[in-house]
């Protein structure tokens, strides 16, 4: 293809509707076709990046390989794509005005007034075409976040309405919209969806294609009156129905001709139809498990879905590589204590103690961990699951009484978890933490290592706090092994556990980095011991 064609999804009636998977879904339905693709997310809030806010706030902050925190839309747009995504791909109002206000102080203006337009929307469309010039894709879909009409998100409907003005037939809008089910008068109403579209309008935007979230199937007359009230074409009122799965979606807009429409729109002729068969292959596993396992994961923001995004779907894919049911029973940690730890993880397979920060929720975890290691239950520490597993470690094990990370206490007689040294240095929250992938080297001979199946790995990271090299040489002799080492900055990354069935802690966040095509190898391997562990219990109540 000679030029970038632009995809923008917006959203009208109501948030959650989930722009996010229908921009992952047009991504894997067009890569699928054969085509370059990235995609974008414009998030309206003034916070440059997600990496401060409460995950109550926001849910999970996911972390790309350039170490840019980011909306947990990129996850669903690397799950469904396999496409890495970077700084680039997440663009906050915090990032345009920042860039804006920058150029101003040192005169790149030449003295002009700066205002929205032409100012704020040159710079969104700048940041919208940056991605084309680096990666020459021959599509670029940009997901607008929050709702039209939003206040916020004014600036980023103008900048769309330029660049259709601008690019022509280069550029296509694909709007998510609402017909709900009234289950008084047993039917489907269009009028959300009409003034949603004429919130567009009054912006100067005509969507090109209107996509329809709806719980009951469009008849072909809703289909046909939603494209005289909103001048578009029946064949580009795309229904989708509430899906059994999120990995549905590509499927069903297939199905229902989203993609065909969208290169039709763009002037693009594709003969070739999407190669899909992989795709069904793990929908065909994910639905048809052969073993059912349960694991818990236990954090502090367990009542809010969305704040472990990435590792409850990367259970879904190491469930579908291992054709086996998780069941995921989230347990707040908060509320574990020795009294009642054998009732909260009764009848668990697996147990993952969750990354998070702060102290809340902290006792119940070592506590969860303690059970883990005493009862041989295969068990997953990530980020700070990692150091409190070191913590229980060197408290129940080592006999380091009070044994603490720096976080939680800085006064602690045994740091066994302690701040790195370039962190003591930083002042400042947002962006300062080690992010980003880093190298990792793996002991051969560790379980670690057979999972990995290779001795040089990269992962992403996110946190400021450490195993403390100091207390290296006991925790070593007493059977907490480490397999993963920085060499650069001498760093644990791993830590296995001598002697237990499966026992492991990682410093950095798999979850990141596992995606439908290629499930990680540590949540498989988690998953495969779950299911050896529960394989064990029934051979014991046979007995």
């Amino acid at each position: 293809m000679s030029k970038t064609k632009y995809i923008f999804v917006t959203g009208g009636v109501s948030s959650s509707l989930g722009k996010g998977i229908i921009s992952a879904s047009i991504a894997k339905l067009l890569k699928a076709r054969g085509f370059s693709v990235t995609t974008q997310k414009l998030d309206p809030y003034i916070n440059i990046d997600p990496g401060t806010l409460n995950p109550y706030e926001h849910g999970e902050c996911f972390v790309t390989e350039d170490g840019a925190e980011t909306d947990l839309d990129l996850g669903h747009y690397e799950r469904f794509s396999n496409v890495p995504t970077s700084q680039a791909n997440n663009i906050t109002t915090g990032i345009i005005y920042q860039s804006v206000i920058t150029k101003e102080r040192q005169g790149e203006y030449l003295g002009e007034t700066v205002q929205v337009i032409p100012h704020i929307t040159d710079e969104i469309k700048y940041r919208i075409m940056l991605l084309s010039h680096k990666g020459n894709y021959d599509f670029v879909i940009t997901e607008i976040g929050g709702t039209v009409g939003d206040i916020e998100s004014l600036p980023y409907i103008e900048a769309v309405r330029q660049m259709r003005w601008e690019l022509g037939k280069n550029c296509v809008v694909v709007h998510l919209t609402l017909v709900p089910y009234l289950a008084a008068a047993g039917e489907l109403k269009t009028k959300p969806t009409q003034h949603s579209v004429k919130t567009l309008l009054e912006s100067g935007v005509q969507p090109d294609i209107i996509v329809c979230r709806t719980e009951k199937h469009l008849s072909a007359g809703l289909k046909k009156k939603i494209a005289l009230f909103c001048n578009v074409a029946p064949t580009s009122v795309i229904e989708c129905i509430d899906a059994e799965s999120i990995y549905d979606v590509p499927l069903l807009m297939h199905a229902e001709g989203l993609d065909n429409e969208i290169l039709k729109k763009v002037k693009v002729k594709c003969t070739q139809e999407p190669d899909l068969a992989d795709w069904e292959k793990f929908l065909f596993k994910l639905k048809n498990p052969n073993k059912e396992v349960t694991i818990g994961l236990v954090g502090k923001y367990v009542e809010l879905k969305d704040a472990y995004k990435s590792i409850n779907e990367s259970f879904i894919h190491a469930g579908a590589a291992n054709q086996c049911r998780i069941n995921v029973r989230t347990i707040h940690s908060e509320t574990i204590t020795d009294s009642n730890v054998g009732e909260k993880l009764a009848g668990l397979n697996g147990i993952l103690v969750a990354p998070g920060f702060g102290h809340r929720g902290i006792e119940g975890k070592i506590t969860a961990i303690q059970y883990a290691r005493e009862n041989e239950i295969p068990f997953l520490g990530i980020c700070l699951g990692m150091q409190c597993a070191v913590v229980e470690f060197g408290r129940h094990v080592l006999g380091l009484e009070g044994a603490n990370s720096t976080e939680f206490d800085k006064t602690t007689r045994y740091p066994v978890i302690d701040m790195m040294e370039m962190q003591k240095k930083i002042s400042g929250l947002g962006g300062t933490m080690r992010l980003g992938a880093y190298p990792c080297r793996l002991k051969k001979g560790s379980k670690i290592f057979d999972i990995y199946k290779t001795e040089n790995i990269s992962e992403r990271h996110r946190h400021r706090y450490e195993f403390n090299n100091a207390y290296l040489e006991q925790y070593q002799k007493a059977g907490m092994i480490p397999v993963g080492i920085n060499e650069k900055d001498n760093l644990v990354e791993i830590v296995e556990l001598k002697g237990h069935p499966w026992f492991i802690g990682v410093q950095f966040h798999p979850e990141f980095k596992s995606t439908v095509a290629n499930p990680h190898p540590i949540f498989k391997a988690f998953a495969k011991a779950a299911i050896d562990h529960a394989g064990r219990k029934k051979r014991v109540k046979r007995k």
